[in-house]
């Protein structure tokens, strides 16, 4: 019983039995044929084999039971309608076996072109094309001499299925077939394929066959439902080759979905001047603009448009060759896109004056394409705004905002590093953050060289164009602040060596010095010795409101903004912005930020401060501690003011200190040296003696799991408390001004309520001591970035009026990473094994970290039903991640002021439902 009804599973759909929207199970190419034949267009007939035989082929390594006959019984039907025998000796017919998978993959999987050519039906194939003759007509062309004969035509279809057969099937080296066929021209005296004739090209078939028995020890196989067998299994195994593995990967193509494939009746481009093939768009895929895009190569077959024989002409020159396929295509062109409602790429054939149209699909296109195009589409009234927000998506943006490359000119990178921070940069290089910042105030464009940076290197990176390391990931210090910034970075560069005392590293054999310039690419984390030319992004002015879209001409920066407001308009979320000084709050309200979701004090810490924190480190006795919490009270208040009065009135969330103290000191070993060369030359070395016994007695061996967070402000009396007083004093002074102020404190790295109770009874106090009767009203909460807290958030929530998710924390410490190590030690490997889509760190693990934020999220508004909720780690600016927060119902998001955009368009794409297009 189950046998049968394995045998009655249907595999195999004839092209007038599909649509569109059966893309899962014909693959967008089929389902597209098939789309095209329902319109009515002029489709070669042919049927399809459904992804889900070749799933069932790729699970056991046979073909599923019923397959061959269901194959047999659409092949009789379609012999029956072309009234041709696949291969027959006298009248053949000849298929084309394709792939096509759910998602485009162009040029990952396999093709085989006539398909029923054999020594027999070669002859049949040259008479049914007209005769044997290798003489061009009276008037024709050299390139119409060359090729215009039956015989020539028919050897030619020949020599190509041998070459492309051996090479997709049975593995042979495809550059053998190609020495053979230079070997011909070279015989002939000539450089151009066309040039053979039919009995040069009898020669190079036996050449041919003589290569494949070779390589495979038969001769090529002459029975053509053979052929057909092997190619479609050639086609199922093509999904696994490593280009179509290492392409899904990258475009995040899930790896279970198997190809189908298809089988068409050959129609051929090659038979003549009359003949010919050909790309076309209906609207230019770069720009968006429309009008009429696209190729056309008389007398060819469309591997021939591939391989660069012969220079293409514009589709335009169509209508000079042949205006009534060219008026039909138009309207067939007109009538697809206003059927698919979107840009198509269309394939075509001409057959002795006869237009076949071989392929449609939604066609790929640039970012900036993307949004001009949804925006004309809405003009047209093909789609509405919703479609719009969801045929964009925010990697297309992000791509906007950043300047990029100009490489039309033959520049080779030196080193790969990680692309940390989007976006092209050209400085000249230097090795120390106080050097970068000399120079820029000169007025010079730099990019800072470190091995890693630090909190010390902020200034410098501030300073710099980009930022060039390497070591570390796309979540290392520099990483993480330079995306903070809209900084160009790239990390892990390890082909550097970076020496800092010489000031100099040594790349691929050459010696760059200080002052050298490089060009960095933060996208494909390439490095150029020397300047690459550089376009600025007109979207980023846009942003920063240097454009005005009611009186711009530029159509991009058009779309751009009424497919954001329409985001706006739609998004649930709020999207917030993580940072720690005014600059960066106001750049973050001009790119539509709703608050600021993470402050870090900790950078406050740094640079002439850095002192005071190592007299509060150093303190001997209770006194000196508050003397030093005492002097850094006015600085942290005046900041807080500042950060307050730019966002005048929208939530400003402040984390309490972070990282351990010793982060705040040099580094033992770099101390310790120091103090040992003091000595042996007799210098007073009593405070680097004390800062070393310090940093000694601080040391940690894991200290990303020691003492910071609320552990600091638990062990070290009066740090958190003068904290608290700072924020709250900075906000009843600029209510006293006339300035709204709508402070949230954060208390980071809680693990149990009781950490948290303790805490937040100290700041209660100190806030109702320093409020007094003003008008302000400060928020107590907690960071959710331990495993532990994220599992007890009911109890937590009773002592927090918010939580704001540290996602790259509860990451790091739910798959046991050290995420400053990982990402160059192994990464590379699990997204090889695809153990990871991508990186945890870059973008939410769902099915892990996620179900701890939704177990969170869950337990935490259970016991406190107005809890806000909120993430403020990298992954509040990933489009995917977005839209996990969405569904876990997170009150916003917060990033850096450069995603703040991307967040706002995701936010408001996660909040539509459409049934539009799939936006990969």
């Amino acid at each position: 019983m189950a046998a049968q009804e394995t045998v009655e599973h249907k595999y195999v759909y004839d092209f007038a039995e599909g649509n569109k929207d059966l893309k899962d199970l014909l693959g967008g190419k089929g389902a597209n044929l098939a789309e095209m034949t329902n319109l009515g267009l002029p489709v070669p007939p042919g049927f399809t084999i459904t992804t889900e035989a070749c799933q069932a082929y790729l699970g056991t390594g046979t073909e599923p039971a019923g397959l061959a006959d269901q194959i047999t019984a659409h092949l009789t039907a379609l012999e029956r309608e072309m009234g041709r025998r696949l291969g027959d000796p006298d009248d053949p017919l000849l298929v084309s076996v394709r792939s096509g998978a759910k998602f485009s993959m162009p040029g990952m999987m396999e093709t085989v072109l006539n398909v029923g050519l054999n020594d027999r039906s070669v002859e049949g194939l040259a008479r049914q094309a007209g005769g044997s003759t290798d003489q061009p007509a009276s008037g024709g062309s050299t390139d119409q001499a060359a090729s215009g004969g039956a015989d020539r035509f028919a050897w030619d279809s020949y020599r190509r299925l041998i070459q492309m057969f051996g090479k997709t099937v049975c593995d042979v080296p495809g550059e053998e077939f190609e020495h053979a066929l230079d070997e011909a021209k070279r015989a002939k005296g000539t450089d151009l394929d066309l040039d053979l004739d039919a009995d040069d090209l009898r020669g190079l078939v036996d050449a041919y066959k003589k290569i494949f028995t070779k390589h495979t020890g038969r001769e090529f196989p002459q029975e053509p439902r053979e052929q057909l067998d092997l190619a479609v299994r050639a086609v199922f195994d093509s999904w696994n080759a490593e280009r179509a593995v290492v392409y899904r990967r990258q475009e995040r193509i899930p790896a279970d979905l198997g190809t189908a494939v298809n089988v068409v009746a050959m129609v051929f481009g090659n038979r003549g001047p009359d003949s010919g093939t050909g790309v076309a768009f209906t609207r230019d895929p770069a720009s968006g603009a429309q009008g009429i895009y696209g190729d056309y190569l008389a007398n060819a077959q469309g591997e021939d448009v591939v391989a660069g024989i012969r220079n293409t002409v514009p589709l335009q020159e169509l209508e000079r060759i042949d205006k009534d396929s060219y008026d039909e295509l138009l309207d067939y062109m007109a009538r697809l896109e206003r059927h698919y409602r979107d840009l198509c790429d269309i394939e075509f054939t001409i057959e002795r004056g006869k237009l076949w149209m071989l392929q449609t699909r939604v066609g790929k296109r640039t970012a900036a394409a993307a949004f001009v195009i949804a925006g004309q589409l809405v003009d047209e009234g093909l789609i509405d705004l919703d479609e719009a927000l969801h045929r964009v998506n925010g990697g297309q943006l992000a791509q906007l905002m950043f300047p990029r490359f100009q490489l039309d000119h033959d520049f080779q990178p030196v080193a790969t590093g990680i692309g940390a921070s989007p976006g092209a940069a050209v400085g000249k290089v230097v090795f120390t953050s106080a050097r970068a910042v000399e120079l820029a105030a000169e007025g010079e464009a730099v990019i800072l060289v470190r091995r890693e940076t630090n909190p010390d290197d902020l200034n410098g990176m501030i300073a710099a164009r980009g930022i060039l390391t390497s070591r570390g990931g796309k979540t290392s210090h520099a990483a993480v602040v330079a995306r903070g910034m809209g900084k160009t970075c790239v990390s892990g560069a390890d082909e550097l060596d970076i020496d800092v005392p010489k000031r100099r590293f040594v790349v691929a054999g050459r010696t760059v010095t200080e002052g050298d310039v490089v060009s960095i690419d933060g996208t494909t984390g390439k490095v150029y010795l020397g300047e690459v030319p550089v376009s600025p992004s007109e979207v980023v002015r846009y942003f920063e409101g240097e454009l005005d879209p009611a009186s711009t001409d530029d159509a991009l920066v058009k779309a751009v903004h009424r497919i954001m407001s329409h985001a706006d308009a739609s998004r649930r979320l709020a999207v917030r912005t993580n940072a720690d000084t005014a600059a960066d709050a106001a750049r973050a309200r001009r790119f539509g930020a709703e608050g600021i979701g993470l402050c870090r004090t900790e950078h406050m810490f740094l640079g002439d401060r850095r002192e005071l924190v190592e007299r509060l480190i150093l303190a001997r006795d209770p006194a000196e501690r508050e003397e030093a919490l005492a002097a850094l009270l006015p600085l942290q208040r005046a900041d807080f003011v500042e950060i307050l009065r730019e966002m005048n009135g929208l939530p400003v969330t402040v984390r309490l200190i972070d990282p351990p103290l010793h982060e705040f000191l040099p580094p033992l070993e770099q101390l310790a040296v120091n103090v040992a060369v003091a000595q042996e030359r007799g210098e007073d070395v009593a405070k680097e003696e004390a800062l070393l016994a310090a940093v000694r007695r601080m040391h940690e061996e894991n200290p990303m799991l020691g003492l910071r967070g609320v552990r600091l402000g638990l062990v070290i009396p009066g740090l958190f408390a003068m904290q608290v007083r700072a924020i709250t004093e900075a906000a009843v002074e600029c209510t006293r001004q006339g300035v709204p102020a709508c402070p949230e404190i954060m208390v980071p790295l809680v693990g149990a309520v009781q950490e948290l109770e303790t805490v937040r009874a100290e700041a209660e106090r100190i806030i109702a001591e320093v409020v007094g009767g003003s008008d302000v009203d400060v928020l107590i909460g907690t960071m959710i970035e331990v495993p532990r807290a994220a599992l007890t958030a009911g109890q937590i929530a009773e002592a927090a009026e918010f939580f704001s998710f540290g996602t790259n924390d509860l990451t790091q410490m739910g798959w046991g990473f050290s995420r400053d190590d990982v990402e160059g030690a192994f990464f590379w490997r699990y997204l090889e094994l695809g153990i990871f889509g991508i990186s945890p760190f870059e973008s939410i693990d769902a099915d892990g970290i996620g179900r701890l934020v939704r177990i969170a999220a869950e337990e935490g508004r259970a016991a406190r039903p107005g809890l806000k909720l909120g993430v403020c780690g990298e992954h509040g600016g990933d489009p995917d991640s977005v839209h996990f927060f969405h569904s876990v119902g997170l009150d916003y998001v917060s990033c850096s002021p450069f995603r703040v955009p991307v967040a706002r368009l995701e936010a408001g794409r996660a909040a539509i439902v459409t049934t539009g297009s799939d936006s990969r």
